[in-house]
């Protein structure tokens, strides 16, 4: 299955080199130069997915994915950015990107996580190992009092509500908002409350790929979604297990 590529990069040496790898790599990819031409090319061609640099002329990558998701266009969105702050990286999620990049960064790395966003925007066929969403931990299931996972779909871990088909989730009275990836960790934590899944583990059910012990990627997703799980006044659901990864439980 040839899947479509809109690349956004006002580099032109970084813009060329990537859309060659991509086309040799069997995707169709569509280019642009700017902002306002990746907006314009994301409402004619509606893309499987968008690869797009946050430093641009005009309307910056962080805009566009705004306008995009003020729009309700859910097509992932993998960001170039040369911004290492954490900070930054937040900037970034909170716009609704699905991913990052840091600039300057291997082919191959862009090529996995494409195909890892794509696998998650791909429905299973039903029957297939997994199909109902992120898979337990290598220790298996977690146990019944923590966490229930109905013939609906939907999780429920402490005062947490997690809803599959319709991708929402609440805690208590509280819907989260959560970007697909917050919602896809949060999930799998939540099927494995009690559980502790080390990093190799969550990069595999989450990103299809492990990026290594250097890789900040886990520390910046989980630590964005505890802001918006573990407010002020509620009792913290997402732990750290230094060393090893991370568990969901009511402590």
């Amino acid at each position: 299955m040839t899947h479509s590529v809109l690349l956004a990069e006002d580099d032109r040496p970084i813009r060329t080199a990537l859309e060659r790898a991509l086309t040799l790599e069997g995707y169709q990819v569509t280019a642009v130069a700017d902002g306002i031409q990746a907006l314009a090319a994301a409402h004619r061609e509606r893309p499987d997915v968008i690869l797009l640099d946050v430093m641009m002329p005009g309307i910056d990558g962080l805009q566009v994915c705004q306008v995009l998701r003020a729009e309700q266009d859910r097509t992932p969105i993998l960001m170039l950015t040369a911004r290492v702050e954490t900070a930054d990286r937040i900037a970034g999620l909170d716009a609704g990107a699905d991913d990052y990049v840091v600039k300057p960064f291997e082919v191959e790395e862009v090529f996995a996580r494409l195909r890892a966003l794509l696998r998650r925007t791909t429905p299973e066929p039903a029957g297939t190992p997994g199909a109902a969403g992120p898979g337990a931990g290598p220790d298996g299931p977690g146990e019944a009092d923590e966490a229930r996972l109905a013939d609906s779909g939907v999780v429920e871990a402490a005062d947490l509500r997690i809803d599959g088909p319709s991708r929402r989730a609440w805690r208590g009275e509280r819907e989260l908002e959560l970007t697909r990836t917050e919602f896809e960790l949060l999930e799998l934590l939540a099927r494995n409350a009690g559980i502790v899944l080390d990093h190799s583990t969550i990069y595999d059910r989450i990103w299809g790929y492990d990026f290594g012990p250097g890789s900040k990627n886990l520390a910046v997703y989980v630590g964005y979604l505890r802001r918006k799980v573990d407010v002020p006044g509620s009792r913290p659901l997402i732990h750290t297990v230094r060393g090893v990864g991370y568990v969901l439980r009511e402590d």
